[in-house]
Protein backbone atom coordinates (compact mmCIF):
# COMPACT_ATOMS: atom_id res chain seq x y z
CA UNK A 1 0.00 0.00 0.00
CA UNK A 2 1.05 3.53 -0.73
CA UNK A 3 -0.06 6.63 1.12
CA UNK A 4 -0.02 10.03 -0.53
CA UNK A 5 -0.23 13.42 1.13
CA UNK A 6 -0.60 16.61 -0.89
CA UNK A 7 0.34 20.03 0.42
CA UNK A 8 0.93 23.55 -0.81
CA UNK A 9 -2.55 24.67 -1.75
CA UNK A 10 -4.05 27.96 -0.71
CA UNK A 11 -5.92 31.11 -1.63
CA UNK A 12 -4.02 33.26 -4.09
CA UNK A 13 -4.64 36.06 -6.55
CA UNK A 14 -4.63 35.53 -10.28
CA UNK A 15 -1.21 35.65 -11.86
CA UNK A 16 0.80 34.32 -8.97
CA UNK A 17 2.48 30.93 -8.57
CA UNK A 18 2.04 27.97 -6.27
CA UNK A 19 3.90 24.73 -5.95
CA UNK A 20 2.06 21.63 -4.80
CA UNK A 21 3.87 18.70 -3.25
CA UNK A 22 2.89 15.07 -3.02
CA UNK A 23 4.72 13.00 -0.42
CA UNK A 24 4.58 9.24 -0.82
CA UNK A 25 5.10 6.62 1.87
CA UNK A 26 4.73 2.87 2.13
CA UNK A 27 6.56 2.07 -1.08
CA UNK A 28 9.18 3.84 -3.15
CA UNK A 29 7.80 6.45 -5.51
CA UNK A 30 10.16 5.33 -8.26
CA UNK A 31 7.96 2.30 -8.93
CA UNK A 32 5.06 4.44 -10.13
CA UNK A 33 3.86 6.85 -12.73
CA UNK A 34 2.51 9.98 -11.07
CA UNK A 35 -0.45 12.07 -12.10
CA UNK A 36 -2.00 15.29 -10.86
CA UNK A 37 -5.75 15.72 -11.18
CA UNK A 38 -8.17 18.43 -10.15
CA UNK A 39 -11.84 18.67 -9.40
CA UNK A 40 -13.84 21.87 -9.31
CA UNK A 41 -17.31 22.00 -7.72
CA UNK A 42 -19.88 20.42 -10.01
CA UNK A 43 -17.22 19.09 -12.37
CA UNK A 44 -15.69 15.72 -12.92
CA UNK A 45 -12.17 15.07 -11.79
CA UNK A 46 -9.82 15.85 -14.67
CA UNK A 47 -6.25 15.00 -15.55
CA UNK A 48 -3.86 17.93 -15.23
CA UNK A 49 -0.38 16.47 -15.65
CA UNK A 50 1.50 13.21 -15.56
CA UNK A 51 5.11 12.12 -15.36
CA UNK A 52 6.73 8.75 -15.96
CA UNK A 53 8.80 6.88 -13.41
CA UNK A 54 12.07 8.51 -14.32
CA UNK A 55 10.72 12.02 -14.72
CA UNK A 56 11.61 12.07 -18.39
CA UNK A 57 8.20 11.91 -20.08
CA UNK A 58 5.46 14.34 -19.18
CA UNK A 59 1.93 15.03 -20.34
CA UNK A 60 -0.33 18.01 -19.70
CA UNK A 61 -3.89 19.17 -20.03
CA UNK A 62 -3.95 21.65 -22.89
CA UNK A 63 -5.18 24.52 -20.75
CA UNK A 64 -2.17 24.28 -18.40
CA UNK A 65 0.58 23.72 -20.96
CA UNK A 66 3.26 26.35 -20.59
CA UNK A 67 2.02 27.34 -17.12
CA UNK A 68 2.26 24.15 -15.07
CA UNK A 69 5.25 21.86 -14.67
CA UNK A 70 5.16 18.41 -13.15
CA UNK A 71 8.31 16.95 -11.64
CA UNK A 72 9.44 14.35 -9.16
CA UNK A 73 12.31 13.63 -6.82
CA UNK A 74 12.41 9.89 -6.35
CA UNK A 75 15.15 10.16 -3.76
CA UNK A 76 12.81 12.24 -1.61
CA UNK A 77 9.74 10.17 -2.52
CA UNK A 78 8.01 13.41 -3.49
CA UNK A 79 6.32 14.77 -6.57
CA UNK A 80 5.57 18.37 -7.45
CA UNK A 81 3.28 20.50 -9.52
CA UNK A 82 4.62 23.98 -10.18
CA UNK A 83 1.74 26.23 -11.17
CA UNK A 84 2.52 29.63 -12.67
CA UNK A 85 0.26 32.40 -13.95
CA UNK A 86 -2.69 31.00 -12.08
CA UNK A 87 -6.17 31.81 -13.32
CA UNK A 88 -9.53 31.72 -11.54
CA UNK A 89 -10.48 28.72 -13.67
CA UNK A 90 -7.65 26.79 -12.03
CA UNK A 91 -9.61 26.82 -8.79
CA UNK A 92 -10.16 23.23 -7.68
CA UNK A 93 -9.12 20.53 -5.28
CA UNK A 94 -5.88 19.08 -6.60
CA UNK A 95 -5.04 15.42 -6.15
CA UNK A 96 -1.94 13.39 -6.82
CA UNK A 97 -2.25 9.78 -7.85
CA UNK A 98 -0.01 6.85 -8.72
CA UNK A 99 -0.24 3.99 -11.15
CA UNK A 100 1.91 1.40 -12.81
CA UNK A 101 2.96 1.41 -16.44
CA UNK A 102 2.34 4.41 -18.70
CA UNK A 103 0.77 7.82 -18.14
CA UNK A 104 -2.98 7.76 -18.55
CA UNK A 105 -5.56 10.54 -18.27
CA UNK A 106 -8.42 8.46 -16.89
CA UNK A 107 -8.97 8.50 -13.14
CA UNK A 108 -9.85 4.80 -13.06
CA UNK A 109 -6.37 3.92 -14.27
CA UNK A 110 -4.80 5.14 -11.04
CA UNK A 111 -4.47 2.95 -8.00
CA UNK A 112 -3.49 5.32 -5.19
CA UNK A 113 -4.84 8.76 -4.37
CA UNK A 114 -4.11 11.49 -1.90
CA UNK A 115 -6.75 13.40 0.02
CA UNK A 116 -6.38 16.53 -2.08
CA UNK A 117 -5.37 20.12 -1.46
CA UNK A 118 -7.56 23.13 -2.22
CA UNK A 119 -6.33 25.78 -4.63
CA UNK A 120 -8.44 28.90 -4.90
CA UNK A 121 -7.52 31.65 -7.34
CA UNK A 122 -9.25 34.99 -6.99
CA UNK A 123 -9.57 37.49 -9.81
Amino acid sequence: QVQLVESGGGLVQAGVSLILSCAASGRALRHYVMGWFRQAPGNEREFVAGVDRSGTITSYLDSVKGRFTISRDNAKNTGYLQMNSLKPEDTAVYYCALKNSAIRIRTYAYDYWGQGTQVTVSS
